[in-house]
């Protein structure tokens, strides 16, 4: 009896989770992930003077601040912010769409747009100075945009927006981001899954 008591528990439990998992969804189109491999994983390493480093493979987005220098051409070197649409504007060459690029494929980008136009093998490197803001919505006390913190995780994101509202749902999150595809996901995160530059965290309404 008492097995079988269990086993009506355990399928009550999966169903309610499961009516609460669409019930967070309804009206959103964008894909879920519940595939949470790596969401743990700090996206970035230190340096050993403490300072964060960014990881070879970070695609660029809109916000970067990046320094991008072409050796020998100071009129060519300086600060550079991508606008909204991923794009760089730099002298010469006019716009280049650099995102979802890491900075050496931008790197490439720049130095083939030179060549042979204006400079004979340019040697140009890309340095991400500030990377774009994460955002942080729904039941948290001070909704907005934050400025990207190395290592910082789901549960710190809420700290920064000033905490849940009384309404907050405080074990499980969503979490919309760009896929290797470049398409919008939405991911089942939990209070230590790290967020990446450019996420929206969603902190929802808890049911009573």
């Amino acid at each position: 009896m008492s097995k079988n008591i269990a086993a009506a528990s355990l399928r009550i439990c999966s169903l309610v989770c499961t009516v609460g998992l669409l019930a967070a969804c309804e009206g959103d189109p964008t894909p879920i992930v519940t595939d949470t491999q790596g969401l743990n994983l700090a996206p970035n390493a230190r340096s050993g003077s403490g300072l964060s480093a960014v990881p070879n493979d970070y695609r660029l987005g809109p916000n970067d601040r990046t320094r991008i220098t072409v050796f020998g051409q100071p009129n060519l070197t300086g600060e550079f912010v991508l606008d909204g649409g991923g794009s760089v504007a730099f002298p010469l060459i006019g716009n280049v769409n650099a995102n979802g690029m890491t900075p050496r494929e931008l790197q490439q980008a720049i130095a083939g747009k030179l060549d042979p136009d204006y400079l004979r093998n340019p040697s140009v490197s890309v340095e991400v100075l500030t990377r774009r803001p994460f955002y942080v919505l729904g039941e948290v006390q001070k909704p907005g945009n934050y400025p990207y913190i190395t290592d910082i995780t789901a549960l710190n994101a809420v700290a920064m927006a000033g905490g849940y509202t009384y309404r907050a749902r405080t074990t499980q999150y969503y979490i919309k981001r760009l896929d290797q595809d470049g398409k919008m996901v939405r991911i089942v995160a939990k209070p230590e899954t790290m967020i990446r530059p450019g996420d929206t965290l969603e902190v929802r309404e808890r049911y009573f």
